[in-house]
């Protein structure tokens, strides 16, 4: 049953609102936002940025633990729906997805990882090929594996399902880095985002060495870039300019929120209608 989805604009949540932007804008008034493209290789600069983001983490899970229940369902609802009507999500062939965690507050992803594990269309050629993700150690090394059920998750050791290593038939799963096939689509978690396609992670650098490494895997072999969408409740959603950039931070190519999809890069802009 689909939830109605509606804005909440009460005259405390405007002021909460307030407070949080004069926060945001205190924590990162000493950001340059000039010269995204080159970077300084300086210890200290680089020291800054960590503490930057270290500090508007600090600000964003505040936020998501004081976020109302009613509306975290509402908002859920809302961006499932969004990503299971549109022309992107129904016509791929491939894709990444998260696997939510309640315990990390991110958007909920249940319903459309159902859809795809459920789906079952006589052409075989329609169904979707899921990858999703595999923390493997401590040293930002995560990877994708292929599941058809969600019989193929385990609880990991921070109470996480993720995809056993192997299938029920003791053979390894299909990693994404080595499948013959390209993906179209990455559907991604973080802390904060903004309209210019930054992502706030939660520091450990699992998602940017990732997508690191498959956009290499796709310019080898001449494919197509996936599109990157990141998913986002409203409190998520930073003003421009609020996000550190650092070398490593991978750009993502729109945001789904629970009032409709940002296209950010030409790309997504070309797609998402």
């Amino acid at each position: 049953m689909t939830i109605p989805w509606a804005v909440a604009t009460s005259a405390t949540a405007v002021a909460l609102s307030t407070t949080r932007s004069a926060i945001l804008r205190r924590q990162t008034s000493s950001m340059s936002t000039a010269g995204e493209k080159s970077f300084s290789s300086d210890a200290a600069h680089l020291d800054t940025i960590f503490k930057q983001k270290k500090a508007l983490r600090s600000v964003i899970k505040r936020d998501l633990k004081s976020m109302d229940p009613t509306l975290r369902s509402q908002e859920d609802e809302a961006i499932q729906r969004i990503v299971l009507e549109a022309p992107w999500f129904k016509a791929c062939k491939g894709l990444c997805a998260y696997i939510s965690s309640s315990v990390l507050r991110e958007v909920d992803t249940t319903r459309i990882l159902s859809h795809i594990l459920t789906s079952h269309p006589e052409d075989l050629q329609m169904r979707k090929k899921l990858f999703v993700p595999r923390v493997e150690d401590r040293n930002r090394n995560m990877r994708m594996l292929s599941i058809s059920s969600t019989e193929d998750l385990i609880a990991s050791s921070m109470d996480i399902l993720e995809p056993a290593p192997l299938d029920a038939d003791g053979n390894e799963r299909e990693d994404v880095l080595f499948a013959s096939e390209p993906v179209d689509l990455l559907i991604l978690p973080g802390l904060a985002f903004d309209k210019a396609g930054r992502r706030l992670g939660r520091g450990g650098g699992y998602y940017d060495t990732f997508l690191s490494r498959y956009q290499e895997l796709a310019e080898e072999r001449n494919w197509k870039q996936p599109l990157k969408i990141a998913l986002s409740y409203s409190v998520q959603i930073v003003d421009e300019g609020t996000i550190p950039l650092s070398p490593n931070d991978i750009l993502v190519d729109a945001l789904v929120s629970p009032s409709g999809v940002i296209p950010i890069s030409p790309a997504a802009l070309e797609i998402c209608h």
